[in-house]
């Protein structure tokens, strides 16, 4: 059997052509905007670095990103004003959750000045907005009060395992998972509710520890999240054989516990939601509830309400996107608002993308080893989870 070769290529691609701008204005759209699946916009993610201190196998793998690595310089990325300007102009449109990624978002220096900006923002009909942060927790028992005092409202942890040997393995920086609960911790102590704990689980890696990440945080209060191992971007060598389906994942926790399923709790919502129950037979909410989230085995593209804006003002409509279109230039001219809020609601009015629906329908091409030969997408680590 020939070795895996993972091409090397770069995190950002092409940029197509912003669509000419509505000559009635955004007005003449109406809202809620919607695309042409008459879904609505409701959820940005900003990039606001495409640095992490991780090398996880399914984002960031060293033998692509290493000490040679070229990272985007700090003069391309957008500054704190510009992505507050952005997310002003996605709130006009209807947006009213922001979830600040990367890379890894702690590694921004003062992001909790961004945060205190983005927190002063109000929604079209005047609430405050749910500002959220995902991290692989690393910083985030010396940032959580920072974090909480500047707005953030919740956090999601990426942990893929308690096994100090296999989350090592899994980071590939050698990292202990003591450190990362005692972020979730701190977290809690901060006052960030709601917090949630994704584990990507991948074949042959970590999948033996389903039960045990279960049984841990079973009783604190918190969401855990199973997502199957996507084929997002390029430089993770994604093969379908290393993809463990959430049904599997919850016939290996029925064996043990006993749950019970939970109605979505918004528009939009990633996750099938499971709830524990309790001796008596009965859901405790107490208890924190299961997530799982399928994008390869079950799409969930048909109420998909997210928009997605790289670190340099790319905006994706996809996490499985092959190109982007590039607002920098409508970012950074303060003197035209309504000129970038009009090109964003074009984008979205003319928007069809359901990449996990087509993948059902039209299988990737895939190669004697099982890696994906299908049209290369964008990297997870350029355009955030």
């Amino acid at each position: 059997m020939s070795e895996r070769v993972i091409p090397i290529i770069s995190q950002a691609l092409g940029s197509l052509a912003i669509p000419d701008l509505l000559g009635g204005g955004v007005q003449s759209l109406g809202l809620p905007l919607r695309d042409t699946l008459k879904r609505p916009l409701r959820d940005l993610r900003i990039s606001v670095t495409d640095r992490c201190n991780f090398r996880c196998s399914y984002c960031m793998p060293k033998e692509i990103f290493d000490n040679d690595y070229k990272y985007l310089p700090h003069s391309a990325l957008l500054t704190f004003e510009e992505i507050t300007r952005a997310a002003k102009s996605f709130i006009a449109l209807g947006v009213e959750k922001l979830r600040l990624t990367g890379g890894e978002p702690l590694l921004r220096k003062n992001i909790e000045i961004l945060i205190e900006q983005l927190a002063a923002l109000k929604t079209l009909d005047d609430r405050p907005l749910d500002i959220t942060l995902t991290t692989n927790g690393s910083l985030l028992a010396k940032k959580a009060n920072a974090l909480k005092a500047a707005g953030l409202n919740r956090v999601t942890v990426s942990l893929d395992g308690l096994d100090d040997e296999v989350f090592k393995k899994m980071n590939d920086v050698d990292f202990p998972v003591s450190d990362v609960l005692s972020g979730i911790e701190a977290a809690k102590a901060a006052g960030l509710g709601s917090i949630k704990i994704n584990m990507v689980v991948k074949r042959g890696t970590n999948e033996q520890e389903i039960l045990p990440m279960a049984h841990y945080f079973r009783g604190k209060g918190v969401a855990l999240r199973f997502i199957e191992y996507m084929d997002v971007g390029a430089t993770n060598g994604w093969r379908m054989n290393e993809v463990v389906p959430s049904a599997e994942v919850l016939k290996t926790l029925q064996l043990e516990m006993k749950l019970t399923p939970l109605a979505p709790s918004q528009l939009g919502e990633t996750a099938e939601r499971w709830g524990y129950l309790n001796e008596q037979g009965l859901h405790d909410p107490a208890l924190g509830e299961i997530g799982f989230i399928s994008s390869v085995t079950k799409a969930f593209c048909s109420d998909c309400n997210r928009a997605r804006l790289t670190t340099e003002g790319q905006l994706y409509l996809c996490l499985f996107a092959t190109q982007g279109y590039d607002l920098k230039e409508l970012i950074r001219d303060e003197s035209q608002p309504d000129k970038l809020i009009a090109a964003i609601a074009n984008i979205w009015t003319q928007r069809e993308d359901r990449y996990s629906q087509l993948r059902d329908i039209e299988p990737p091409q895939l190669n004697s080893l099982g890696e994906n030969l299908s049209k290369r997408k964008v990297e997870m680590s350029y355009i955030g989870g």
